[in-house]
């Protein structure tokens, strides 16, 4: 008999991997996935599609790690369990329940970049370099030993979705290339560096706040790491936010080198002074009130 395959995923990851194993008649039992969430702009395909078209049962617990989740998914008598960008973490128990392990598809170099939103952290940091790892599962997140690895290249102008679509298929070859590994019980395993590993947190709109005295190379990575799908970069100006979903950074006009971080140094067009030189903020917003005069020597 097949192996029973439990598969836990979410965004377009999530649905490339789950319909590579249905494509290859792999016996998957059910789908453990997030409802959409209605504040989240869904800009990506998500693996309850796929799993709907071919009958899989599709789950969506709110915390998957309650004693009724646990007893629900043991009944499914899963061998192996498989993960791609599902957003919880999967206790060990449950873990536990699959003779061939639990295995994790992160979108990181590990180790790397470990936890939430690891693509828009390197693209916030200037990475020139992004992956997708295949690893076991432990009791820490993105920590267990390293199965496969796949990266490539971004660009210095990269956006996040952009670096997203680059690493994508990434995941699909690496499934593809170690599936009938892990059903054999079989696959090779490299234990991580922990001296190279970093751990970044889940990232809020709020952290898309600009702070004008950072160096103008750090803002224009921080607008392009959350730029449109994602919520953005943002100053506010009194009761009005000004929404900058793209800029470029550009040297100060003669004469205004003494002006704060902040300050609008022209308007049209609208460039503001850098910690270190200025950004010309190309495509722009206001959002929670009308556009305020934006004049030279104004402070955002």
């Amino acid at each position: 008999m097949r192996p029973r395959i439990l598969f836990f995923g979410y965004s377009e990851v999530g649905h490339d991997c789950l319909s590579l194993l249905l494509a290859r008649g792999d016996n998957v039992v059910a789908l453990v996935t997030h409802e959409d969430q209605p504040g989240e702009k869904i800009w990506f395909r998500t693996p309850a599609l796929a799993a709907r078209e071919r009958g899989v049962p599709v789950f969506t617990p709110e915390n998957v790690n309650t004693p009724e989740w646990r007893t629900r998914l043991a009944e499914l008598q899963p061998d192996l369990i498989l993960s791609v960008y599902y957003r919880q973490m999967i206790g060990t128990r449950i873990l536990g329940l699959a003779r061939l392990g639990a295995w994790n598809i992160h979108g990181s170099l590990l180790p790397r970049y470990r936890g939430r939103a690891p693509i828009n952290w390197a693209v916030l940091h200037g990475e020139p370099r992004i992956g997708m790892t295949l690893h076991r599962m432990i009791n820490r997140a993105d920590a267990g030993a390293i199965v496969e690895q796949e990266g490539v290249d971004l660009g210095p102008r990269d956006t996040a979705e952009q670096a997203f679509r680059k690493v994508l298929p990434c995941a699909r070859r690496i499934l593809a290339r170690q599936i009938d590994a892990l059903l054999a019980g079989t696959a090779p395993e490299t234990p991580q560096d922990e001296a190279l590993a970093t751990t970044f947190s889940g990232r809020r709109p709020e952290d898309g706040r600009i702070d004008w005295r950072q160096p103008a190379g750090v803002i224009f990575n921080l607008i392009r790491a959350v730029t449109d799908p994602y919520p953005g970069a943002f100053t506010d100006v009194g009761p009005a936010r000004l929404m900058v979903w793209w800029a470029e950074p550009a040297p100060r006009p003669p004469g205004t080198g003494s002006a704060a971080p902040g300050t609008v140094l022209t308007a049209e067009p609208l460039l503001v002074a850098t910690g270190d030189g200025a950004l010309l903020l190309t495509r722009t917003e206001w959002r929670g009130a009308p556009a305020p005069a934006l004049a030279a020597g104004r402070q955002l």
